[in-house]
């Protein structure tokens, strides 16, 4: 048993102060009492204390490329032109240097609040397309990463088959990222082996997207997947959902929850251009939306109808995606924000009058991306994750505020570092804004790029 002692925290029924919380040798709360005197051997954390969130989508080695494709080409930029010099980029990451790149970027996480990735990994072979010897070398080295900064993963190794709806053969670019299904159930089924102990890898899977997964192979697929987290790409881009019409006669989503059994297992990941009986859908079915406004903004993909969403009764989480910013702040401000400017009105996510929008945030992605990453986490409870951000209450951009002020702040008032502490099942894995291996970590991560790059 550990014991942690903050002087305020949010708790799953409201705020509290003097909070003594007692976890278990598992990593869960077994209890927390209010108003509390703290024991001699309790680990005073002085701050804030709020839900961490799961960053519920991520693809590590775009966190090399953050800042690359901003220079414009011959024609028109877009996601697809993005993607081809993404594609580029990588192609010269061995597994030595995404292992560096995975490690700064989840120590960056951890740093700005996010408490467990979703990490939609798809980078599996080698530079020419071969398997390595161990097929799942870089998904373990994913994990490796994870470990090495501390934060909890949920592993989503990539499905990618096709480079287009009906089959289109994959293109060069692609050839690190492609299984038949027999040998991507071989993964999966590696992987699950593997891990299946760990108390801080959940092991789901991510078909890419309908464009990249036929649909026998995606049916197949999920009917041979009955537990575990499943996270796909769709209806992102406008091209994606008219190539989706031509091929099927359906929208993306709309042939989706026709076609799948989608619950609350599933995650579906942009769902930016959607039409209201598909909001409808997905907020009926009871899966998790994981919404990425910063890489969304980036690659220039639209705007969710968030508010339309919440109305249904839909669940969101956040994913920092391609890591141009990696900030559960300014993705939730931009999820607030891109409301905002399609409403022309305020606090449009506040989910009420009278209401925090920071709160209802704040809350809401916790939950969301805890589902959807399959963790028992998301609030701070008895039974659920100790896994607790503390802001520094001491800054003054947080000063003269209490309660949902606090988060208003924290979210709103702009990007300056407001963590102070992070605790992962009850242990501190960065302590007044750093991480122990911050410093070798960005060494070698710097070194990566110059290779990469220089």
């Amino acid at each position: 048993m550990r014991k942690l002692f903050f002087p305020r925290a949010l708790l799953a029924d409201g705020w509290a102060e003097a909070v003594e919380m007692t976890v278990g040798d598992d990593g869960r709360i077994a209890k927390i009492e209010s108003g509390a005197q703290p024991s001699p051997e309790a680990e005073r954390l002085d701050g804030v204390a709020v839900p961490g969130i799961p960053n519920l989508h991520s693809h590590a080695h775009q966190r090399a490329i953050a800042g690359r494709g901003e220079r414009s080409g011959a024609g028109s930029d877009s996601f697809w032109s993005w993607r081809e010099a993404m594609y580029t980029a990588v192609a010269g990451m061995d597994p030595d240097a995404f292992e560096a790149v995975a490690t700064q970027l989840y120590i960056e996480m951890l740093k700005a609040g996010f408490t467990a990735v979703g990490e939609f990994h798809y980078l599996h072979h080698d530079q020419d397309g071969t398997p390595y010897a161990d097929r799942a070398e870089m998904a373990h080295r994913a994990v490796a990463a994870a470990r090495a900064a501390g934060l909890p993963m949920t592993l989503l190794p990539v499905f990618y088959a096709a480079s287009g709806f009906g089959g289109t053969p994959p293109t060069a670019g692609q050839c690190r990222f492609v299984h038949d299904l027999d040998g991507f159930q071989a993964l999966t089924a590696d992987l699950r082996a593997t891990y299946a102990d760990a108390d801080d890898v959940v092991v789901g899977i991510a078909p890419h997207s309908l464009r990249a997964v036929p649909a026998r192979e995606l049916q197949a697929l999920v009917a041979a997947t009955p537990e575990g987290p499943i996270h796909i790409h769709i209806a992102e881009q406008t091209r994606e959902v008219d190539d989706c019409l031509d091929h099927t006669g359906h929208r993306p989503v709309a042939w989706l929850l026709e076609n799948l059994p989608v619950d609350e297992r599933w995650c579906l990941i942009h769902a930016t251009h959607v039409t209201p009986p598909e909001v409808a859908g997905m907020a009926a079915r009871g899966c998790v939306v994981g919404l990425c406004p910063t890489t969304e903004a980036n690659l220039g993909d639209g705007f969710f109808p968030a508010e339309d969403f919440q109305r249904a009764g839909g669940r969101f989480g956040i994913g920092s995606d391609s890591h141009i910013s990696v900030s559960p702040v300014e993705d939730l401000r931009w999820l607030e924000y891109g409301a905002r400017l399609t409403t022309r009105r305020r606090t449009v996510l506040a989910g009420g009058p009278e209401r925090a929008t920071g709160r209802m945030l704040l809350e809401a992605a916790a939950t969301g991306g805890a589902q959807a990453c399959g963790l028992e986490a998301g609030s701070l409870a008895v039974g659920r994750r100790a896994d607790v951000v503390v802001l520094d209450d001491a800054h003054p951009l947080l000063a003269a505020r209490s309660g949902d002020a606090l988060l208003d702040g924290w979210i709103f008032a702009g990007n300056a570092a407001l963590v102070r502490h992070v605790c992962i099942a009850g242990r501190t894995v960065v302590r007044d804004g750093r991480h122990p291996l911050e410093e070798q970590a960005a060494r070698r991560f710097t070194s990566v790029l110059e290779r990469l790059f220089a």
